[in-house]
């Protein structure tokens, strides 16, 4: 079979990689062409656009690079029409994806999405776009299989893709001793920061999370380097400052920490199922007013992961007014010194995994779209 896979970020570049992973276990003949990152690379030699190119957050982001975006979106189009694929399996990223299933669909090409969009938070109404150009949907997270099931529309939950990335990496983790040394970092108890994904957020967010080092000097902050991002954006933002910056290493550097400021995304469900306690930060630049209209616009109650799934807030939320240091060092010092917390926080944990389910999502999702592909062509 011939697959065109698209994924417009780092998450999408991790979870696409472990399916192109399962769809050539499963099909030894499959053909991939694909729009995403270094991970998906392994499976599928070079990309037609790396993620690098594509990650634009936010109203105005997307409005200034509104020509690069509209001239990506023509030669997707057309290298679609050229590779001929059997599906066009599409990754989150909403805006440009759902353009791309209406395209396809109009080409009487097979469209499945892997890793719904978002809509059940923001966009609801775009659940008629999905019902109509979409043939399969496939979700990674429990409650989303409910809130289609009120739009008529079925869905399958294949369980979470960050579980088998997780159980991948475990026959590889080190003793603290040996990653310390590997990594040149001193002996001091560990605390991860997750600054995020895009260059944006990482401007915002880490500024604030490094103010947060200095109020506890017994313990060694260090940045999880997005794959995406240049070593050189990080160095401009500390500055001075004497933090370690870790590639490649998330999983590993998390499950040696202690705790993590993490800003919102799939890195607070990586973080929770790593057992690591943390903080859930985000901000933006729009200030105050647009955000509590935005925010008034966004039909969920919290903003991570963790405390969606559990439909209870688990974790701390600082977002805008309360993304501040001082917020930041009270919750901190919560986390690190107050045992009832710590512990009331890591049986939440325990919860959230009994909910997610067992690994598997990646082969799950393989499985299931292989076989609708195959039952086409018998038909």
């Amino acid at each position: 079979m011939k697959y065109y896979l698209i994924a417009g970020e780092a998450s999408g570049d991790l979870h696409g990689s472990n399916l192109m992973k399962s769809l050539k276990e499963i099909d030894q003949e499959a053909e991939f062409r694909f729009w995403g990152g270094d991970l998906m690379s392994v499976y599928g030699g070079e990309p037609v656009k790396h993620i690098k190119e594509l990650a634009f957050m936010g109203f105005v982001k997307v409005v200034l690079n509104i020509r690069a975006i509209a001239k990506n979106l023509i030669l997707c189009k057309n290298d679609i029409l050229k590779f001929n694929p059997d599906v066009v399996i599409l990754i989150d990223y909403a805006g440009f994806n759902l353009q791309i299933a209406a395209f396809a669909k109009s080409k009487g090409i097979r469209v499945h999405y892997y890793i719904s969009p978002k809509i059940w938070a923001w966009k609801t109404n775009r659940v008629k776009k999905i019902k109509k150009y979409v043939d399969k949907m496939f979700t990674i997270l429990p409650f989303e299989t409910e809130f289609y099931k009120k739009y008529q529309f079925n869905v399958q939950y294949v369980g979470n893709p960050v579980n088998d990335a997780i159980d991948a990496h475990r026959d590889y983790f080190q003793p603290f001793d040996d990653f310390t040394k590997q990594h040149q970092l001193n002996s001091k108890p560990l605390i991860a920061l997750l600054p995020g994904s895009r260059k944006q957020e990482i401007k915002l967010m880490l500024p604030v999370m490094i103010e947060v080092s200095h109020f506890f000097p017994n313990y060694q902050f260090v940045i999880a380097g997005a794959p995406a991002i240049d070593l050189e954006l990080y160095r401009k933002i500390i500055g001075p400052h004497e933090i370690p910056i870790l590639f490649d290493q998330t999983y590993e550097l998390l499950k040696h920490s202690n705790a993590a400021l993490v800003t919102s995304g799939t890195a607070t469900l990586e973080t929770a199922l790593l057992n690591v306690p943390q903080i859930v930060c985000y901000t933006t630049n729009i200030g105050t007013l647009l955000y509590k209209i935005g925010r008034k616009l966004i039909k969920v109650k919290w903003i991570s992961l963790v405390n969606l799934i559990l439909n209870y807030e688990a974790v701390k939320e600082l977002t805008q007014n309360t993304f501040k240091k001082e917020f930041l060092v009270k919750e901190l010092d919560l986390i690190l010194h107050n045992q009832a917390y710590r512990s009331s926080m890591l049986s939440h944990y325990q919860r959230l995994r009994e909910q997610m389910g067992e690994p598997g999502a990646s082969q799950k999702a393989a499985a299931l779209m292989y076989h609708d592909l195959k039952s086409i062509r018998v038909s």
